[in-house]
């Protein structure tokens, strides 16, 4: 069966497609089918001016009509197009989403941190964690990052923070986010036995550069070389340097900040990166929602 997602980030709109077969001990299966990212980078206004602008609106409305288009191309059956960080804070939200609703044909729910975290949470139910070792998982996005703790199958804290790459290029992150995401580390992380899992577009990306195996975590070392070495060429420069998008090149540096400063209050000197994301999570969600046995 197909199953397809939709992320509306702040940095990027994104569309996955996936096929899920489902064994008869309930055991799920998972072909990638498709991709698509469009890099409309709503939050660049919202974090400056609280809404979102009325050609970003359409430019969304017009790209979500696009993805139902190569949704029923390619005979999904089920999708949920979940919109985050940049909506949820834009004060005119509700008159977008029905906006783009009109022009695409697309329902749009705009998901709290809360929501979003637990969608981010669906890709580790059934990866088999190790009961003796928490996993701390970290989703850094254009808007916000969100932080779980988990305990085998259980979600046992959780937090997003206002605290994004486009927000961090925009000098618009509030230090009392950075406070507050202090306190979580404190109040939560009672040991040293937790691994680090990292998920989003740009970390995938750090581990890519640095020609890690699948399997292999990146290390603080070599993340901290890889944010300077790019730091250190022009924007103008990067794509053709590192092989980086135009709208990559730019939030990948925050991005890779971000990471750091959790790794180091983690007190942790790697990170796992497992290649997974919002998008996954949300058809994970739908065919548990779909498929309760799954």
């Amino acid at each position: 069966m197909r199953f397809a997602a939709i992320d509306i980030g702040s940095n990027a709109v994104r569309l996955l497609v996936k096929d899920i077969e489902i064994s008869k001990k309930g055991v799920i299966r998972e072909e990638r089918i498709a991709y698509y990212r469009a890099p409309l980078r709503l939050g660049g206004k919202v974090f400056d001016s609280g809404r979102i602008s009325s050609s970003n609106a359409e430019a969304l409305g017009q790209t979500l009509e696009a993805f139902r288009l190569l949704m029923e191309v390619q005979d999904v059956v089920h999708y949920r197009a979940c919109a985050t960080s940049a909506l949820r804070n834009a004060e005119n939200r509700w008159k977008v989403i029905e906006a783009v609703e009109e022009i695409s044909g697309i329902h749009v729910e705009c998901i709290d941190g809360e929501e979003e975290a637990e969608l981010i949470f669906e890709n580790f139910k059934h990866v088999g964690l190790d009961d003796a070792q928490d996993l701390l998982c970290v989703d850094v996005g254009g808007g916000s990052t969100e932080i779980s703790l988990l305990r085998g199958t259980e979600r046992i804290a959780w937090s997003s923070f206002q605290i994004g790459t486009v927000r961090h290029m925009n000098q618009a992150i509030d230090p009392a986010e950075w406070k507050k995401m202090d306190r979580f580390f404190k109040n939560n992380l009672m040991s040293n036995t937790v691994r680090v899992a990292g998920t989003g577009g740009n970390i995938n990306r750090f581990h890519k550069l640095a020609r890690l195996k699948k399997s292999e975590d990146l290390s603080l070392v070599k993340l901290k070389k890889w944010v300077e070495r790019i730091r250190s060429v022009p924007l103008s420069q990067r794509s053709t340097k590192f092989g980086l998008k135009s709208n990559r090149a730019d939030v990948i540096v925050p991005a890779g900040e971000i990471y750091i400063r959790v790794l180091k209050l983690a007190g942790h000197d790697s990170i796992w990166v497992p290649k997974v994301g919002l998008s996954d999570g949300i058809i994970l969600s739908l065919v548990s929602a779909h498929h309760p046995d799954a």
